[in-house]
């Protein structure tokens, strides 16, 4: 058996109008099982958008992808910001340490997307005088 390429596919949420037909079977007193197997999905997804339409009355599908975690970094910007003017050279780990030491816990990925979001620069200056006789 020969195995073709990977392919990068991204699943996609189910249609609208098959959500309201299963979760119409399940309130006409079908249980999840039966509404999955009738109109062919899985049985966790029926269970899962009876579920969501019990608590929060909505059948749409939620929104995929996208940014989920920068609002925990962004809650302590201003510690942040004041942690930098405080000691422009810092590390991440440093800032991050920082951070931990007033009960923040910030990761090294997230506070690097924070200074890619707010424009800021983590270049090192030079610690050496540049050289008179070669290039440095």
């Amino acid at each position: 058996m020969a195995f073709g390429p990977r392919r990068n596919t991204m699943a996609a949420a189910l249609s609208q109008d098959l959500r309201e037909r299963v979760i119409a079977a399940i309130e006409a007193g079908a249980s999840c099982r039966q509404a999955a197997e009738r109109f062919g999905v899985g049985k966790a997804s029926a269970i899962r958008w009876h579920a969501r339409f019990r608590a929060d009355g909505k059948i749409a599908a939620k929104p995929m992808g996208g940014d989920r975690h920068s609002h925990r970094t962004e809650a302590h910007a201003a510690l942040i910001l004041q942690a930098l003017e405080d000691r422009s050279q810092a590390y991440l780990r440093e800032v991050r340490a920082t951070l931990q030491e007033h009960g923040a816990a910030v990761s090294l990925s997230g506070l690097s997307r924070f200074f890619k979001r707010h424009g800021i620069s983590r270049k090192k200056g030079r610690s050496t005088r540049p050289s008179r006789t070669a290039r440095t």
